[in-house]
């Protein structure tokens, strides 16, 4: 048996309507009336026979014109009893538009019938106008933005590139009224001499007893480097990246090193055998290579000219030159 009941004009009532046996459906509502862009609460409540399957209504579409459904809460289920259990659904309504409204009654299927609930009514009242000097007041006053360090970003670095141009045009003319460079520039070091700098080296070896203690591949490693390094510095060529034999021929073209040609030729053979064919030479031979080495860069080393030499050179090459 399905019944129908109505109460009042916009059914304001909310109690269930029975439409079988054992299924009722209602609707309710929080507040039947709201100031306008307000929100209330419409609960559907559905209380059923267990095995019966209720099709709740979808509000994709909107409930009626005027009132819009901005969210549909997942149907809750409660058992009553052994029997009966209960549904309910929560719909979050407002309305723009203000006016009396009468809410019809929401369907719900279940099998082949329809069921109905009670219809509702929502009054909706827009802002009072201020009839004296008609005019519409805000609900509530201006806000003023939180401070946000963020927004203030673009000012400090304006601050402070301004700041920076000012401390270095006072700068710029200090520099200027002195009759001083606007930048200051640290003076080079002056380089040690070539020959100066691989005997230092030298010395360093000898105090560090490298083959005194088994370690000759290092002691001859270290020894060939230091000569590699001044070769390079003396006379212009890339003896790093050379072997031996490379180096021999090179040098043997300089004047300065025919005397000692050998010197350094016997250096040479002596520290590949060690390093590449695991020689070990005899206490000797070590200390001669040192020998031999120091000879070499002093025999090679630029001659250092007096005074008197070097201002009679100078004026020779001039008188060359005109």
């Amino acid at each position: 048996m399905t019944k129908r009941i109505k109460y009042g004009l916009f059914g304001l009532l909310t109690l269930p309507v029975a439409l079988s046996a054992h299924t009722t459906v209602r609707a309710s509502i929080d507040s039947a009336a709201i100031m306008i862009g307000q929100q209330t609460v419409i609960h559907l409540d559905v209380s059923q026979d267990k095995n019966k399957k209720v099709q709740f209504p979808s509000f994709s579409e909107g409930l009626m014109p005027g009132i819009e459904v901005l969210s549909a809460s997942k149907p809750d289920t409660e058992e009553v009893d052994d029997r009966i259990i209960r549904i309910k659904q929560d719909l979050l309504v407002t309305s723009f538009d203000s006016g009396l409204y009468y809410i019809p009654a929401i369907k719900f299927v279940v099998g082949k019938d329809t069921l109905r609930t009670n219809s509702l009514g929502l009054k909706v009242v827009t802002l009072p106008v201020d009839t004296v000097k008609k005019e519409f007041k805000d609900i509530k006053g201006v806000m003023k933005p939180e401070w946000v360090l963020a927004d203030y970003y673009f000012i400090g670095l304006a601050i402070l590139i301004f700041l920076f141009f000012v401390v270095w045009g006072i700068y710029a003319y200090l520099r200027y009224k002195k009759d001083k460079p606007f930048l200051i520039t640290k003076a080079p070091e002056p380089q040690l001499p070539p020959h100066i700098k691989a005997v230092s080296e030298l010395e360093n070896i000898k105090k560090e007893k490298l083959w005194q203690q088994g370690r000759e591949k290092d002691y001859y490693t270290r020894l060939t480097d230091v000569l590699r390094v001044y070769l390079t510095d003396r006379f212009g060529i890339n003896a790093l990246e050379m072997t031996s034999a490379e180096i021999l021929n090179i040098i043997r073209c300089f004047p300065e090193s025919q005397t000692v040609y050998q010197n350094l030729k016997n250096i040479l053979e002596l520290a590949d055998i060690v390093k590449f064919a695991k020689w070990h030479p005899v206490p000797d031979e070590n200390e001669q290579s040192m020998i031999n080495a120091i000879l070499f860069i002093d025999s090679t080393k630029p001659v250092e000219l007096s005074p008197e030499e070097l201002a009679k050179s100078v004026k020779l090459k001039n008188s060359k030159e005109s």
